[in-house]
């Protein structure tokens, strides 16, 4: 079956290891279980035969948008597997400019973490962040859920979905992070909203992932490993032991991306 990893983050070979620390400190996960370089994605996913990768990382401060977008550009020059998108922080001012300049350079989204950035993915001040989006046709994929915080809850991203309709818009983590229940109420009624699959299997039961899947729309599901918190050859093989029909499975594994990235 063909794969594509719709969640992968990298970094610059210099801060790789910063960075991948930092993460897994945030989620209270020792090791990580990989490096965080484009390198090291390539050969993990190359192991479970990959063919194309979402890949990005995320400004916790307005000053790395920029540096972030350059970096995440080039090493889609680099390598034809990857397709990038970008990110933002609600206190960078150039939004507008900046937002225009990845799109020409091929970006058709960017990600957010709202958690990590620290400011809810529903802060007013991101609105006029979302009003550029939708109106350029790009989307939205973020962190969604975690019940440490109140900045990605299911409503939060249900709020930000219904002002913004015509924003595609992928919830991470099948919608919400720990909040499995809230995430299947509140999400599947909007057309905009679409789910990717990763940093399920390692906090949900099996049934309960299925009644997640189950709960949205068959095309509207992504396959994604969250790289480099957990290996692509143990997430694939979580998904496969779900049990799902084959024809679900090559959906979620890279029909419904594919079919999603070509409308942008």
């Amino acid at each position: 079956m063909k794969i594509i990893d719709t969640h992968a983050h990298i970094f610059p070979e210099k801060i790789a290891s910063a960075a991948v620390s930092n993460v897994g400190g945030f989620y209270s996960i020792d090791p990580m279980a990989h490096k965080g370089t484009s390198e090291d994605l390539l050969e993990a996913g190359g192991r479970i035969g990959t063919s194309k990768y979402l890949v990005f990382s995320t400004a916790t401060t307005p000053k790395q948008v920029e540096s972030i977008h350059n970096f995440i550009m080039s090493e889609c020059e680099k390598h034809p597997e990857f397709v990038g998108a970008g990110t933002m922080h609600k206190d960078y001012e150039n939004f507008e400019a900046e937002i225009n300049r990845i799109k020409a350079a091929g970006m058709k989204g960017i990600k957010l973490h709202p958690d990590l950035q620290k400011f809810a993915i529903d802060d007013e001040k991101m609105m006029p962040v979302y009003e550029v989006l939708e109106s350029l046709g790009m989307f939205v994929i973020t962190h969604a859920g975690d019940p440490r915080y109140n900045y990605s809850h299911p409503s939060q991203v249900a709020r930000v979905a219904s002002a913004f309709p015509k924003m595609p818009i992928i919830a991470a983590h099948m919608g919400g992070w720990g909040m499995w229940d809230d995430a299947r109420e509140r999400l599947p009624r909007f057309e905009n909203v679409f789910v990717d699959t990763c940093s399920t299997y390692s906090f949900a039961e099996a049934e309960t992932l299925r009644k997640s899947i189950n709960a949205f729309d068959s095309e509207k599901i992504f396959f994604a490993t969250d790289y480099p918190m957990w290996d692509p050859e143990s997430e694939l093989e979580k998904i496969l032991s779900l049990g799902l029909p084959e024809a679900l499975l090559e959906k979620i594994l890279s029909k419904n991306f594919e079919r999603f990235y070509a409308s942008i």
